[in-house]
């Protein structure tokens, strides 16, 4: 697993590239929110790891408090979310392929000072494209994201497991 470089500080005090170590944790907590997100073993953890823009855990009291994975244009990630971000904005975008914080660590920020950190690399790409639960509905998450001013572009996927393809829109420098 190839470490991203660090993130300056403060970002280097609640990001840094997952490592080896981490692994077990990433594992365990993607386990813990499934059912919002896609099942992950090593393997598949690895190549996502390759593939991505960054691969970066959450930390807190020194201890993992979540991760976060994205995913730039041209990235052999094999989405069919990521890929109908990638046919409609080509190189405009940044995309957040998932984000969890442990339940120990909620109610801290945590999630919204990660956002304002991926929200500024990806500025210059344009915008931050992600997906959020519709069918069934992840009511927090939507509300969240439409706070930060995300709105849905789209949405894909069966009934039982659809999800709103959501954008924000950004300018460089702005978050």
């Amino acid at each position: 697993m190839a470490p991203a470089p660090p993130l300056p500080s403060p970002a280097g005090d609640l990001l840094r590239p997952l490592r080896e170590e981490d692994v077990p944790a990433v594992l365990h907590l993607n386990a813990t929110h499934v059912e919002l997100l896609s099942p992950l073993d090593e393997a598949r953890l690895q190549r996502l790891v390759g593939w991505s823009e960054r691969a970066d855990v959450i930390t807190a009291d020194e201890q993992v408090a979540g991760f976060v994975l994205t995913f730039g244009p041209g990235s052999a990630y094999d989405s069919e979310n990521y890929r109908w971000f990638a046919q409609r904005y080509g190189d405009g975008f940044l995309y957040l392929d998932r984000i969890v914080v442990d339940d120990r660590f909620r109610r801290r920020g945590l999630a919204s000072q990660v956002y304002d950190l991926v929200e500024a690399r990806a500025a210059d790409s344009g915008r931050l494209a992600l997906e959020v639960n519709v069918d069934p509905p992840n009511e927090p998450s939507l509300a969240f994201h439409r706070a930060r001013g995300f709105v849905e572009v789209g949405t894909l996927g069966p009934r039982g497991h659809q999800v709103a393809l959501m954008v924000k829109e950004l300018a460089p420098g702005q978050e």
